[in-house]
């Protein structure tokens, strides 16, 4: 580990003490994990906070654990990972907090931390659905108005859950059931009649 990494640890504990549920060095890269309810603070220290000094919000995402790593996830589901970088300090970092009811998934907004995190948690929102309160502006961003659901979760089905289509007779755009039925793709494999057998060739 370089000694810059090595400090920046040193100054996360020393600031954020127990607010750090964990803080992971791996491949060059700073990870810490706060809970929900300090995930707020936890981002105004690492604005403000002298030894720190994340002046800039370069992404935030939406993250769902469900069957993460192709095994049964346990604990919450809903995350989201923040990637902050101090131009001062030329230090980055990853702050990631998950939203403690999966069935409604929220946190605090970074909007009036870092303003940049406006359009990125509304993604969140969109593709996860995952809430912000105290967003200034939450509503979709990539999908329609009218879309059912989170295209980014794990559980969302591949072919959606309504289609839209122009209707001549109503003279506007019409939302119905998907009327796609599963099938099976299996490659068509063609081969000479004598293929693989012994002599032939």
């Amino acid at each position: 580990m370089s000694a810059k990494l090595e400090l920046l640890s040193q100054s996360l504990q020393t600031v954020l003490g127990d607010r750090l549920r964990s803080i992971v060095l791996d491949r060059g890269e700073v990870t810490i994990e706060v809970a929900a309810e300090d995930y707020l603070g936890v981002a105004q220290e690492l604005r403000d906070h002298g030894d720190l000094c994340f002046e800039e919000l370069i992404d935030l995402s939406g993250l769902d654990y469900s069957a993460y790593g192709n095994r049964v996830w346990v604990g919450a589901r809903f995350a989201v990972a923040v990637h902050l970088l101090s131009v001062s300090k030329n230090w980055r970092l990853r702050l990631r907090a998950f939203a403690e009811d999966d069935g409604f998934p929220v946190l605090e907004s970074l909007v009036g931390v870092w303003p940049s995190a406006n359009w990125y948690e509304r993604e969140a929102f969109d593709l996860y659905g995952i809430m912000f309160a105290g967003h200034p502006d939450l509503r979709r961003i990539l999908t329609d108005y009218g879309f059912v659901g989170h295209p980014f979760r794990k559980d969302f089905p591949i072919s959606g859950y309504v289609e839209m289509r122009y209707d001549a007779e109503q003279g506007r755009v019409v939302y119905q059931p998907v009327t796609i039925e599963p099938r099976e793709n299996t490659p068509r494999i063609v081969r000479e009649e004598n293929y693989g057998d012994v002599g032939h060739g």
